[in-house]
């Protein structure tokens, strides 16, 4: 693991995440032996716009049950475990945080599709699978933590079967703007790699992709966060939330992401690419 990795690792790291988990569970008198995929979704969802965003890009992507795809940037393995809940498909899921693929493991064995997903550590510009090996390859807010945006883009290439498609929800820069400091994926400048939608475009369509779906959800995300923001302002942080990751930092990091959307510093995208 390069020192890049490694802090990445670092600051998504919390140590004791299943243990929050399991008593997070007990205290809205859940058992985890009949928990279902969508009692896990207010945690698990690591994304603005959480499930809402993920039901939406799948219904974009065109999975079918054959499918084998690849979630880059898993996290605890929300996305993967609804997708192959709703779709029938297997879902590998890589992230750069060994404490995410540990306990991303467990909640599937929880909800019962511990067979249909799995999870390992690894680095998205050095992806551990074959050539062609997925249908699909999925992401969900990790393009902000990678630097080397041309490598990312031509491994997602490497492991996909002729034609196969990469679908993504990200944030990017407006101008070359940063955001305002912390957010969730960095506490400050030294691991945000923000680029500009265009950017990303271009480079994703000189590497041989082609565009289904491009498509700006700002206005979208930034009604996400006034309706969230409302809610935690009358009710507080509910029992399970993201809160279980993020810690004392989450409010910081949701106020500083909502004003950075509003200021116009930064931008969400959806996208879906074919593999030419």
């Amino acid at each position: 693991m390069d020192s890049r990795a490694a802090a990445i690792n670092e600051h998504y790291s919390v140590g004791d995440l299943l243990q929050r988990f399991e008593k997070a569970f007990q205290a809205v008198g859940k058992d985890r032996a009949h928990l279902q995929v969508d009692d896990l979704a207010p945690a698990d969802e690591y994304h603005v716009r959480g499930r809402q965003a993920t039901v939406e890009l799948a219904e974009l992507a065109g999975i079918e049950s054959h499918f084998k795809v690849l979630d880059i940037g898993c996290g605890l393995g929300g996305s993967a475990r609804f997708l192959a809940s709703q779709y029938g498909c297997h879902v590998t899921g890589l992230d750069v945080t060994a404490e995410y693929c540990a306990v991303a493991g467990e909640l599937s064995q929880w909800v019962g599709l511990g067979e249909r997903t799995s999870f390992r550590q690894g680095d998205a510009v050095d992806l551990p699978f074959a050539d062609g090996e997925f249908d699909l390859v999925w992401s969900e807010h990790v393009q902000m933590n990678i630097p080397d945006k041309s490598g990312f883009v031509a491994e997602i290439k490497r492991v996909l079967k002729p034609r196969g498609r990469f679908v993504f929800h990200d944030i990017f820069s407006i101008d070359g703007q940063q955001p305002h400091f912390p957010v969730p994926w960095s506490e400050g400048p030294d691991l945000s790699f923000l680029t500009m939608a265009d950017t990303t475009r271009a480079g994703l369509e000189s590497a041989g992709f082609e565009a289904t779906v491009w498509r700006d959800t700002s206005a979208t995300t930034i009604a996400w966060f006034e309706a969230v923001s409302a809610k935690l302002a009358k009710s507080g942080p509910p029992t399970v939330g993201l809160h279980l990751l993020m810690g004392e930092n989450t409010m910081p990091m949701l106020r500083n992401l909502g004003r950075s959307l509003v200021e116009k510093r930064i931008q969400a995208w959806q996208g879906v690419y074919d593999k030419s």
